[in-house]
Formats: structure tokens, sequence, C-alpha cells
């Protein structure tokens, strides 16, 4: 017993400390109150721009489209970090959210970004579909 305890230990301190950490870390960066905030199901328009943590390149950013992604949140059409970490949010809100892997691309990478990475997403809610500035 005591041994199998000190060898899951010794795995978890040799796994690094990703092993440790949150799936998902957000922090607001500007916010804003609303009455309405986002929930599951909602079709949301986004800004984003997209960094590695490890080095710090952007691999995508909306801004330079100047057209803000569409999507449902909650929903699984975008990586499990943003579905999570853009609920309760306020149009104009704007979040950092950092992804670890298994919450990203994880093990398949995709594109320009490797496999295994942590992902940083600077995040601007620009709008909620259906809920009017005046409701808000």
């Amino acid at each position: 017993m005591r041994f199998s305890s000190i060898t899951a230990a010794l795995a978890l301190l040799l796994a690094g400390a990703s092993a440790l950490d949150k799936p998902l870390n957000i922090e607001v960066t500007h916010k804003v109150e609303c009455e309405r905030q986002t929930k599951r199901g909602d079709k949301v328009d986004v800004h984003y721009r997209g960094t590695l943590e490890s080095d710090g390149s952007e691999f995508d950013a909306s801004y330079n489209r100047g057209t803000p992604l569409s999507f449902h949140v909650g929903k699984g059409q975008v990586i499990k970090g943003w579905d999570e970490g853009l609920l309760d949010m306020c149009p104009g809100e704007k979040r950092k959210l950092t992804i670890q892997p298994d919450w990203g691309y994880g093990s398949r990478g995709m594109g320009p970004i490797p496999a295994n990475s942590v992902l940083i997403f600077e995040t601007e809610l620009v709008s909620i579909a259906g809920v009017k500035k005046d409701e808000l």
C-alpha cells in the first residue's frame, strides 16, 4: 500500500506542474456589468487573439480579419476551453483564457498549433444574438 502511494506521488511530481494545473484559467481583463450574460446555447460573436504559451507566437486572430467568430457557446462547436470560459460573460467584456491541452487541441494539434500546447486567448464578447443592448 505504502509503496503504491509513494510511486503515485512520484509519478505526479515527474509529470510536472501541468498535471496539477486547472484545465482552464479565466482572467477578466475588462469587466462589464449587464442583466443578461451568456449561457449554454447562446449564439455569440467573439473577437479573439490566440497565442502559444510556450513562445508567445500568435497563431490566429479574428481582429486581423475584421470579423468576429460566430458560434453557439456550450454546444461543442469550439474547444472546451472556450465553451466553458465564455459562459456568464457580458457583451463588451474581455477575458484572457489560459487553456491546458486537454481543453484545447490535446495531443493532435491543429494547423500551426503543436500537439499538447497550452493556449492563451484574449477574447472579447461582441454580442449575444437576440439580446438587445437596451436589455443589458
